[in-house]
């Protein structure tokens, strides 16, 4: 193992993330690890830009080829370790979507399938991806990642196949995956999936409710109730009852695309509901009991957004207007994970623009960039939300030391620097500004790309540091 003292922060993270892979030799763990902590100082989807001395460029590219190297224990690694760090919750919220890359094939002469519509003819790999998140919104990492190449377009009714036979499998293999790696490496903490309308299909459902977890499902249709009576009833209807009105509450809304952060008002209608899912395989119809709340934004929207309306379905119970605040809560924080995706596709890590040309390469090298994409986040997220948190529960003492003394060269003449260890916020905006951050005039809090930059600018003076400590020649 590292010594902690001399680590720097990019080699024990890399230690703890991909420290307990069983490649089936050590000599490959560790080759992987310190892989992993060569990316995590210069991300990049090339691994000619990561890697810029000739041996260590030639020795990245024996292990991604190497028939030896299995996809399948880096990500079991990755997920206990993220398993490891949700230990200590009562509860992790975590969030689970779909992506594609787009890979570049011209000559379509790898082994990629199609993305998005099959008449564009896209080359890529799909992907399926559980994100932990704590309850104030930090990312623990992930759980779970499933990786594949779509075939051509399947001709069989979509209702007559098993959930195995589908995409939405993948969805389910990450919600089983999860609940394992939880159970190995955090037994006292429950997950609290949280999933997208494309999530709202019977099978997947049913999947969830016999996880042993919570969920929460976005709706896509109003669906039917059972009915003693057999009158024909529906979810909305039973929202609509003036019982189903709890009350109203604030929430967050995180920036996105097409979307400006703001505290919103919202609005909670809650009815305890049993779902009628036809079974479209044996062709008969399935009771789920369930709770559905419908979330709607009530005060004022910024010209030309759509106003937030949500109709969530959720296994926890929801009795009163705090539960429905937490379910809501919740499902706010599936945003975390279209962070992640941006971080790691064409952002920070930017893995689309990878060059390799197998899919079996890509899968290794782009699941070690999703951790690093992680890693970005979580220290994102930890500055806005716990900001007094020592910076050294991230960054190693050395990388610390030499951030302040990068920061009182570089600091304007007012600016008062603080002794001691700087909190984690103040540590975050330092690392932003070595990146290019100026403050408000960049439209908000740092952000993984001046955050990710500025890590990378210091790691030169962190390891000269290190090295000059170990050396003598500085106390």
């Amino acid at each position: 193992m590292l010594d902690a003292e001399t680590a720097s922060s990019a080699e024990a993270w890399a230690a703890e993330e991909f420290g307990h892979a069983d490649l089936g030799d050590p000599r490959r763990t560790r080759r992987l690890t310190r892989m992993a902590a060569q990316a995590v100082l210069y991300p990049s989807g090339k691994v000619s830009e990561v890697f810029q001395v000739d041996a260590h460029r030639q020795g990245a590219y024996d292990f991604l080829e190497s028939r030896h190297i299995d996809v399948g224990a880096i990500l079991e690694a990755t997920g206990l370790a993220t398993a490891r760090r949700c230990a200590k919750e009562m509860f992790v919220f975590v969030a689970i979507d779909a992506t594609s890359l787009t890979l570049t094939d011209h000559n379509r002469s790898k082994d990629f399938g199609a993305v998005g519509t099959h008449g564009r003819g896209t080359r890529g790999l799909k992907v399926v991806c559980g994100l932990a998140v704590d309850a104030q919104g930090v990312p623990c990492g992930l759980t779970s990642m499933q990786w594949w190449a779509r075939e051509q377009k399947q001709k069989e009714d979509s209702a007559k196949r098993k959930l195995h036979e589908k995409e939405l499998g993948h969805w389910a293999n990450v919600i089983t995956e999860t609940s394992e790696r939880l159970a190995m490496a955090a037994s006292g903490c429950c997950a609290w999936y949280q999933l997208d309308r494309e999530a709202d299909a019977w099978q997947l459902l049913l999947h969830l409710s016999t996880s042993g977890h919570w969920f929460t499902v976005r709706g896509k249709a109003n669906r039917r109730l059972m009915s003693e009576t057999g009158a024909s009833r529906y979810v909305f209807d039973e929202l609509a009852r003036p019982s189903a009105r709890k009350g109203s509450f604030p929430l967050w809304i995180s920036a996105a695309p097409g979307r400006t952060e703001r505290m919103a008002r919202m609005s909670a209608h809650v009815a305890a509901v049993t779902l009628s899912l036809r079974d479209g395989w044996n062709k008969r119809w399935r009771a789920l009991p369930l709770y559905a709340v419908r979330v709607l934004e009530t005060s004022s929207v910024p010209a030309g957004e759509p106003r937030i309306d949500w109709l969530l379905y959720t296994n926890h119970p929801v009795q009163t207007l705090e539960d429905a605040l937490l379910v809501a809560h919740g499902y706010s924080q599936r945003w975390r994970i279209e962070d992640f995706f941006r971080t790691w596709k064409t952002g920070q890590c930017n893995v689309e623009s990878t060059q390799l040309q197998g899919t079996q390469q890509v899968k290794i090298w782009g699941s070690m960039l999703a951790a690093i994409a992680t890693r970005t986040e979580r220290l994102k997220h930890l500055a806005r939300t716990q900001p007094d948190l020592p910076a050294t529960e991230e960054l190693a003492t050395h990388e610390v030391e030499a951030l302040v003394l990068l920061k009182r060269k570089r600091k304007k003449k007012n600016e008062q620097i603080p002794d001691g260890i700087p909190p984690i916020a103040l540590a975050v905006q330092w690392i932003a500004e070595l990146g290019g951050y100026t403050g408000k005039s960049s439209g908000g809090p740092p952000g993984s790309v001046t955050i990710s930059r500025g890590l990378e600018r210091l790691a030169p003076a962190a390891e000269m540091l290190r090295v000059l400590r170990e050396n003598g020649l500085v106390r």
